[in-house]
């Protein structure tokens, strides 16, 4: 299809320019509002390739009609469809370029593509006029190198250089763009001349042709704009809304307060004035060291500031103080608004954690209690965690010190590991009854340690049980009273000898005198007796009243106390004496007596006699429980101004209920013996200031344990 167009015509000329501006600017925003939002892109694109693509070829297409005054100008319509699809393409691809990353590379190519859309689009125009073109080389790279900084200018303003915000860039931009389309075309006249004759003077008229062409292109860019200001106007909305329902939220749960870059307040919410008490004209135009409640040090804001200031967000619990004198905690929050690389204003974002922090002061306080608690009873006592089967999972260091396990020894094992055989099934059957019963029990136990010695608890046993009513674990409080128990048995001991002394200061007076007579008439009828069977008789009668006689003088001793004559002596060498005297005696029996001492001298305050009296006692009634012969150990030790000498034989022992009796008058394991020895031996050793203690096991032997004090101790 041809037309003919005659003469220029300048009204048409500036609606183009006009046209090409709001192009310019529709393509500008639509590809901001394309950067900005996630919805719409596809379209958004389209429609900002479009119109830059538009107004491209606009005035490329008005340029070459207005300025060709040759006559009758043929055109082909399908040439300037093409023209407009080529501009399209070519703004499309410049414009993909930088929506995908606005930097300078990008910048740089979409203004490039932007000056061949214009050269690519003034050569088609042309030849559909069916012109020839004369240019040169040099003057066209020129003209395209201009056009390019003035495009790549304008993307630069609005893209890379923006300091301020893209509304008020954009229309500068735009200009600019248009000013190098303008400018592209005309310096494209000049340096691309038409060989066509140039006639000037006449208007071109109005046709219906270029009339509707100018409504297409017009209401293509109304609709373009209104379509861009529809998306932006929807976004906005949108993010009006939300932002107003943040804000709403915000205000609802936290405390918000918003300052300039000096840290002066500019707005605070209800809830700031709630908290803080103070009306929001006192606030407006203060700093927040109005609800300063000195509690942090001065460097706490200092690096505070420090933070913020760096454009960096801070978060920290702050205490301040209201305008009644209450001090709060909040939890804080303050994030830096930057511009131009420099703070502008902080928004601080609030929540009060005043119940917190007290809860968390009220639990360090339970905590330290419990800590407090805890150490005294660890210094204190013996403590044993056990599970609903006894087995234990924690145990203190007093447990380990007195026992002398260690702690990995007993973790995992059931106090069966401590177990000293002295009491029966049925007390530990009544332990765990009560305390399944979720009684607490109480009771005293006697234990045996790693090395064998033995040592009595006062014990505590809670259980704890889960709300299905089942136990869990059993919490152990023991406390040693190995001295009490002892002491109680010494007072017991003591208490029996009383009484035996003053029933022998009246029994043996009583005995000794028809005993004298007796003693003296059987040797006298020993003197004129011949016959042989009554002589034997007679000795018989004679060996009784003998060991009647014993006994009384040992009656005699117990009834009145003896003086003791106490020198310091080494009592080694008593010991080894002992020992020296026994050894015949042992040997005979199959008993081998072990010495084993670490000292060579150890002094204690003693009267030599009466100790070698013990001694001696203790080693013969050791052999005379082992019947069938054994060993006899003999341990002397020193320990914390004590001297601890252990008799151990390997014999028959003694059960719990003979062991409490031992040391009683008259009670005796012995066939011939009336315990009366052991009695005064325990008496010998308490006019020394010391301890006899006794351990004894059925078929493992018994132990006797002197304690003595030193000469040290007495210093």
């Amino acid at each position: 299809m041809e037309q003919s167009i005659v003469a220029s015509n300048p009204v048409l000329f500036m609606i183009a320019v006009l046209l090409l501006i709001m192009a310019c600017y529709t393509a500008l925003d639509l590809l901001t509002s394309l950067l900005t939002t996630e919805k719409y892109k596809r379209l958004l694109y389209i429609g900002s390739s479009c119109s830059m693509g538009v107004a491209i070829w606009m005035l490329n297409f008005v340029v070459i009609l207005t300025l060709d005054n040759s006559g009758v100008a043929a055109f082909n319509f399908f040439t300037i469809i093409f023209s407009l699809v080529l501009a399209i393409a070519l703004a499309g691809v410049g414009l993909l370029a930088i929506s995908y990353k606005t930097q300078i590379l990008q910048i740089v190519f979409c203004g490039f593509m932007f000056s061949v859309a214009i050269l690519s689009n003034y050569i088609v125009g042309t030849s559909s006029l069916n012109h020839s073109l004369q240019f040169s080389i040099l003057l066209v790279a020129s003209t395209l190198f201009s056009v390019f900084s003035l495009f790549v200018a304008a993307l630069a303003i609005l893209f890379y250089f923006n300091k301020l915000s893209q509304s008020s860039l954009k229309p500068v931009s735009t200009l600019m763009m248009s000013g190098a389309i303008i400018e592209g075309y005309y310096l494209f006249l000049r340096v691309l001349p038409m060989d066509g004759k140039n006639v000037t003077g006449e208007f071109v008229p109005l046709t219906p042709f270029m009339l509707y062409l100018t409504c297409f292109v017009s209401l293509f860019i109304l609709a373009s704009l209104i379509a861009s200001s529809t998306i932006v106007g929807r976004r906005l909305a949108r993010s009006d809304n939300t932002v107003s329902d943040i804000r709403y939220a915000l205000d609802q749960s936290a405390i918000v307060a918003i300052t300039d870059a000096k840290g002066i307040i500019t707005y605070v919410n209800e809830k700031f004035l709630e908290i803080s008490q103070y009306e929001e004209h006192e606030l407006i135009g203060k700093n927040h060291s109005i609800i300063n409640s000195g509690y942090h040090a001065k460097e706490f804001f200092t690096d505070l500031w420090l933070t913020i200031s760096q454009g960096k967000t801070w978060n920290g619990e702050i205490c301040n103080r209201s305008k009644d004198g209450d001090v709060y905690w909040v939890e804080t929050t303050i994030v830096p608004f930057m511009k131009r690389g420099k703070p502008y204003q902080y928004i601080s974002i609030r929540s009060d954690i005043t119940s917190r922090k007290k809860a968390e002061n009220a639990l360090k306080g339970s905590i330290k209690e419990l800590e407090d608690m805890h150490y005294a009873i660890n210094q204190s006592s013996i403590v044993a965690i056990t599970d609903d089967k006894g087995v234990i999972i924690e145990v203190n260091e007093k447990f380990s010190e007195v026992s002398g396990y260690k702690r990995t020894e007993l973790i995992g094992h059931t106090h069966n590991l401590v177990n000293s055989g002295f009491h029966p099934k049925e007390f530990f059957d009544e332990m765990w009854k009560t305390i399944h019963q979720r009684k607490v029990w109480k009771g005293e136990i006697r234990n045996r340690a790693k090395d064998g010695s033995f040592y009595w608890v006062d014990t505590t046993i809670v259980p704890f049980f889960s709300e299905e009513g089942k136990p869990f674990q059993f919490l152990a409080l023991r406390h040693d009273i190995t001295e009490r128990k002892q002491s109680e048995e010494m007072l017991h001991r003591q208490d029996k000898l009383a009484a035996v002394g003053q029933l022998a200061a009246g029994v043996a007076h009583e005995i000794r005198n028809p005993l004298t007579s007796m003693k003296g008439y059987t040797e006298f009828l020993q003197l004129d007796e011949t016959d042989e069977n009554k002589q034997e008789y007679l000795e018989i009668i004679m060996d009784e009243i003998n060991r009647v006689n014993e006994i009384v003088e040992e009656f005699l001793q117990l009834a009145k106390p003896q003086s003791l004559i106490l020198e310091t002596k080494n009592i080694i060498p008593i010991i080894q004496n002992v020992l020296s005297l026994t050894e015949f005696d042992a040997r005979k029996k199959k008993v081998t007596l072990v010495w084993d001492c670490f000292h060579e001298k150890i002094l204690v305050q003693c009267d030599e006699n009466r100790l070698k009296q013990v001694i001696l006692n203790f080693i013969k009634n050791g052999m005379e429980a082992m019947p069938d012969g054994g060993v006899i150990k003999v341990i002397t030790e020193l320990k914390e101004d004590k001297v601890h000498i252990s008799i151990t034989d390997t014999g028959i022992g003694m059960p719990p209920d003979q062991l409490k009796r031992l040391g009683e008058p008259f009670f005796t394991t012995k066939k011939s013996g009336n315990g009366l020895g052991l009695m005064i031996s325990f008496k010998i050793i308490e006019s020394h200031l010391g301890n006899v203690f006794v351990e004894s096991e059925v078929n493992r032997g018994t132990a006797f344990n002197i304690v003595l004090p030193t000469k040290k101790a007495f210093s």
